[in-house]
């Protein structure tokens, strides 16, 4: 680490790691969502429907964890659908990091 990285680091000037899960329905605005809170200079023109999943990474002036949930307001025929894909999400059984509870669970889950 050189020593203007240090004294971006000191008065808060160094950009910090965001970590946003961005969840919703198909065609729902996420990729539009996670462009918009790119900074400027790397935000996409083009946006086109993800197949699967997308990772980007991006820095921010701040730090910060997040879970967006997206719900396009004017589909109105699928707002039963994203009620009822977000209830199943917030009622899932969570694991707890505290206690240690779920979190091998989750690690076979991801494998």
């Amino acid at each position: 680490m050189g020593l203007l990285d240090k004294l971006s680091g000191l008065l808060g000037l160094k950009k910090k790691e965001v970590h946003v899960l961005c969840l919703g329905l198909d065609n729902s605005g996420k990729t539009t969502i996670i462009n918009k809170l790119k900074p400027s200079n790397a935000q996409s023109q083009d946006i086109v429907p993800t197949i699967g999943f997308s990772i980007e990474k991006f820095k921010s002036s701040r730090e910060g964890q997040a879970i967006i949930f997206v719900i396009d307001s004017s589909d109105r025929l699928r707002m039963v659908v994203a009620k009822e894909e977000l209830d199943t999400l917030l009622n899932h059984p969570a694991s707890d990091a505290i206690k240690g509870e779920g979190l091998q669970e989750g690690v076979d889950w991801l494998q």
